[in-house]
Parts: structure tokens; C-alpha cells; sequence
């Protein structure tokens, strides 16, 4: 097996805004505010197949948890590994990733993929948008938003995968909700002036597909659309046809290879994941997120080949 360890040789829409704490001066958040609509394509471009780095996150360094943490493998070594895997893309990860990330760590990436063919199908970040707009810890949610939307952006990402977030517990449902909805248009604006999209997933508490919607609903920049995680869903009997719900909406899919059914995993029906986006008129990248127990040197490369023959299945 090749090794892909760490080694140092691997190596506008809207006005543009101003300093942060200038984010939230004066913003309301009205209900009168135009609601998406699901997105309508008229291409029919292929789906495409890209790895996420989180599947690696056994081998990678967080980060996120310790600034000096080393991993057997770093984000350049990802992009490597995912090019011997004939994907089309690799979506890279935040949290693996130096703070902060260098001009010279940046293209070192951007490079390293071209070279291989690989696109940078997406990034991702780990974000909370439920405190409060202007409050100290949203102030820094809202920097690191930024910081790591300038960086993917630098990268030539074209998508951001963000989260809503998991609520403080003092917080009603409601205020965690308009919170989400007023950190997201704000964020959304700034994505847009770097031409970079935000795709919200279904993820903490955003795991409810109905408390997901009204939030949907309520942001309209062209720069927003959502994350399809396959495998977050609240405990339902039938989670495909709650994913089908947010499917229209969609500008990233990750897909899992295990889906909560009545909050027990069981194994996902992969060709009933691709139909459900098919019946969405979803085009872009499926991307493999692999969480399960199976060694994932092992595994991706099985389900890969499993999603691959369901892609090319839709496209006859």
C-alpha cells in the first residue's frame, strides 16, 4: 500500500461588509423575507463521485482539539489517497488542518490537486450559529466563519458545508432557530462576495427535518442552499422520506453507509439515496463520508465502487 503519511515533502450580491462586530449592527431578521425555492436545474450533467477527508479523521490530525496534534496523515496525503480511488473530487476538512492555514499551505492543496485531476469538490467547518448575533462567542463563531470562508476560497472551493449548531441548553427552541437564521444570512452575504456557496446540513440540532425547514425557508441569498447528510436524521420509521424533504434544496450530498432507522443504524439503501436525489434533479458531487467501524482503507473503496454503479445506473 502506498504510504500517505504526513511528511513535510508532502506537503456580489450585496455590498461588502465591513469589520465584524459591523456584521450585526441593525439587522432584523422580518418574516416577510422572500423564501427559497427548491432549485431548478436544466442541465443533465453527470453526478460525480468525492471523498470527504472526515473519512480519514482515524489518520488525520484534529486540529480542532490540540493546535500541535500530528496525524499518520495530513490533508496533502488525503488528496493523494483520494486520487488513487479514481473520485473525481476530495472535500477537505477545517479541523485537519493547521490554524492558521498558510498562503504557501494553501496552494501547496490547490496544486496537489490539479496535478492529480482532482477537483476540490467542497470544504467543511465546524461552526454554531445558535448563540446570539453580537454576543461575544457569536462574534467568534462569525470570525471563524469568515476566516476559513477566505480560505477555501483562496483554495478555488466552491462549496462550504456549515452547520446550524447545537444550542446552549438556557436557549428556547425559538430563539435558537432565528438565531441560526440571522448568523446564516449574515454569513451568507460574505460567502457570496468570495463566491463561495454555504450548504447547511442536517446536523445537531438540525437533525429534525421540521425545525430544518422554516430555516430553509427564511434564507434567500442565491449563496445558500443545503448540505444532504444521508446518515443525521431524528428518530423516524421512515428517514428516506424525511431526507426527500430537504433533497430539493440541496448543493452537497454526503452520503453514509449507515442510516438511523427508529434511531437504530441499519445499513443505508444506497440506491434509494441516489433515486431521491435523482428525483431531485441534484447535480453535482455525492460525496462519501465514512463513519462506520470497518477499517476505512478497507471499506471505501468497496462502497465507492457501489455508488459509482448506482451513478452510472442514473444516468442511462
Amino acid at each position: 500500500m502506498k504510504d500517505f503519511s504526513n511528511s513535510k515533502n508532502s506537503i456580489n450580491r450585496r455590498q461588502a461588509i465591513g469589520s465584524t462586530g459591523a456584521l450585526f449592527a441593525g439587522l432584523c431578521v422580518s418574516p416577510l423575507a422572500q423564501a427559497i425555492k427548491p432549485i431548478t436545474r436544466a442541465s443533465r450533467s453527470p453526478l460525480k463521485l468525492s471523498l470527504a477527508a472526515y473519512s480519514m479523521r482515524k489518520y488525520l490530525p484534529d486540529t480542532r482539539r490540540n493546535p500541535k496534534a500530528e496525524g499518520e496523515m495530513d490533508m496533502l496525503g488525503f488528496v493523494d489517497y483520494a486520487a488513487t480511488l479514481g473520485v473525481e473530487g476530495a472535500e477537505l476538512t477545517s479541523y485537519f488542518m493547521p490554524s492558521p492555514l498558510t498562503d504557501p499551505e494553501k496552494n501547496a492543496l490547490k496544486l496537489r490537486a490539479h496535478v492529480l485531476g482532482l477537483d476540490i469538490s467542497g470544504g467543511a467547518i465546524g461552526n454554531n450559529f445558535t448563540y446570539n448575533p453580537g454576543s461575544e462567542e457569536g462574534l467568534a463563531q462569525m470570525r471563524y466563519t469568515r476566516e476559513w470562508i477566505d480560505h477555501y476560497a483562496d483554495i478555488g472551493t466552491p462549496v462550504i458545508r456549515v452547520f446550524g449548531g447545537k444550542p446552549p441548553s438556557s436557549f428556547s427552541e425559538k430563539k435558537a432557530v432565528q438565531n441560526i437564521i440571522t448568523n446564516m444570512r449574515i454569513a451568507c452575504d460574505y460567502a457570496g462576495d468570495k463566491g463561495v456557496v454555504l450548504a447547511m446540513e442536517n446536523h445537531d440540532f438540525l437533525i429534525d427535518i421540521g425545525r430544518m425547514l422554516p430555516i430553509i425557508e427564511a434564507i434567500d441569498s442565491p449563496w445558500f442552499g443545503v448540505c444532504f447528510d444521508s446518515g443525521n436524521i431524528a428518530p423516524t420509521s421512515n428517514p428516506y422520506k424525511e431526507l426527500a424533504r430537504i433533497a430539493p434544496y440541496s448543493v452537497n450530498a454526503q452520503i453514509k453507509v449507515e442510516i438511523p432507522v427508529n434511531g437504530k443504524k441499519e445499513h443505508t439503501d444506497l440506491a434509494r439515496i441516489i433515486n431521491i436525489l435523482k428525483n431531485a434533479n441534484y447535480r453535482g458531487y455525492v460525496t462519501l463520508e465514512y463513519e462506520s467501524s470497518e477499517d476505512p482503507y478497507k471499506a471505501i473503496p468497496k462502497y465507492l465502487k457501489k455508488l459509482r454503479g448506482l451513478i452510472s445506473l442514473h444516468h442511462t
